[in-house]
């Protein structure tokens, strides 16, 4: 019997993008063949170890944005598997992103939501950057929109001190047509573009719909309001990979078809960053901001009209103009996203539940959930468990064939974060 292979990681476990990289490389190899793993926690910039020049193990997949790996790997007859889309990498095997589908998914997501002015926030010198954005500004001018580009240094010497760039991101936002539709180039860019927004005042998503790509669960879920992304699939990428590098060790040729593997995303998921149509009116748009912060702490329609100062009659076809049902709808599916987000997030009972969402009787809540969603609350929460308590959501199979890319990507919505009401 032979020795497991030994194999080096070099992906970065800070990122969620990392972290789901490497589930699918661990899936591939409990479905496979055992591997001894080198691992260290790393951020995708880390320098990497000098020991690489000297080791001569079995294979390497790396997320590492320098080619002096895969030259070090080369020289070693090490065989290497790159998970990086930048230029200077084209000569190793590679397996990422569609960035160019990445970005027009972004696109089609906020046209879809009625916007007609977009901006594009993303990093100079950055190949995937760069695709992301390419794919979001040719889908939408196609289409007779225009879009506003903003971009500065990621890495290196040409980066701003964080204020001085937070000043330029504010003057930029502030510049843009509203209402608008932003796509960053990343979760961590688009928390840059949330915070300007703030910081200029701005309403999210009435005013400015952000959206990320990544989907960095934590990450998201911490911005105020929760972040929408675009979904790469981070795992297919691991586990085709991993199979990749797999038959590479055991020198097999590869086609010229397998040198060069991009995957398109799987869907978006929505929160509230950009769970709201396109509205002109400003005074609509701050009802609807008032309605969202303030629905599961039991708000009235009558208190939203006194908020912005219009009559009821102003506010009911406003709201149907804009969003295409009234105030009091809006109420009720604030409400009921919280509860389906609380229902598969936790374990709370329902009557705890109707308290956090704004019903004062478990009852009622259980009769407006059934009547919007044709389900009861507790076959809700059985579903979105996988089956029954202590289940996980179903995730995408992940199958031992190259995705197709001219599958469209699915739509996916997240019920987890879709609502600022607070628990408190």
């Amino acid at each position: 019997m032979s020795p497991p292979r030994r194999v080096v990681l070099m992906i970065e476990t800070s990122s969620g993008y990392g972290r789901n990289v490497l589930r699918g490389i661990m899936k591939y190899i409990r479905s496979h063949e055992e591997w001894t793993v080198f691992l260290e926690h790393r951020a995708l910039t880390s320098e990497l170890p000098r020991w690489l020049e000297d080791w001569h193990g079995d294979g390497v997949i790396s997320r590492s944005p320098t080619p002096w790996l895969w030259e070090t790997a080369r020289k070693n007859g090490v065989p290497l598997v790159n998970l990086v889309d930048r230029r200077e990498l084209r000569e190793a095997p590679s397996v990422f992103s569609d960035q160019e589908a990445i970005g027009r998914l972004g696109a089609e997501h906020l046209l879809e939501r009625g916007y007609s002015q977009f901006g594009f926030c993303g990093f100079t010198a950055e190949s995937w950057s760069e695709g992301r954005g390419r794919g979001f500004v040719e889908r939408l001018r196609s289409a007779g929109n225009p879009v506003e580009v903003y971009e500065s240094a990621w890495m290196g010497p040409e980066v701003r001190p964080w204020d001085e760039e937070q000043r330029e991101l504010c003057a930029w936002v502030r510049g843009l047509p509203r209402p608008c539709g932003i796509l960053a180039c990343n979760d961590l860019r688009a928390r840059q573009v949330l915070e300007a927004c703030r910081l200029c005042g701005l309403a999210v998503p009435e005013e400015v719909a952000v959206l990320g790509v990544d989907n960095d669960e934590l990450l998201c879920q911490l911005c105020h309001p929760p972040l929408s992304s675009v979904i790469p699939n981070t795992e297919q990428i691991g586990y085709l990979a991993a199979r990749l590098l797999s038959r590479m060790m055991q020198g097999k040729s590869l086609a010229a078809s397998e040198l060069r593997t991009r995957l398109p995303p799987l869907g978006v998921a929505t929160r509230q960053s950009t769970d709201s149509l396109a509205i002109s009116d400003p005074s609509i748009a701050a009802a609807a901001r008032f309605i969202r912060e303030r629905a599961c702490r039991g708000v009235s329609v009558g208190e939203v009209v006194r908020h912005v100062s219009l009559s009821r009659s102003a506010l009911e076809r406003g709201f149907r103009k804009y969003l295409r049902h009234s105030p009091q709808q809006e109420i009720r599916l604030v409400q009921l996203k919280r509860c389906q987000e609380l229902l598969a997030e936790t374990d709370l009972p329902m009557e705890r539940i109707a308290q956090l969402c704004g019903f004062r009787h478990p009852e009622y809540m259980h009769v407006v959930f059934k009547r919007m969603f044709h389900t009861t609350p507790g076959a809700f929460r059985k579903s979105a468990r996988g089956g029954g308590p202590g289940g996980t959501v179903a995730r995408p199979a992940l199958e031992d064939t190259p995705t197709n890319p001219m599958l469209p990507a699915l739509r996916l919505s997240a019920s987890a974060a879709e609502s600022s009401c607070l628990l408190t």
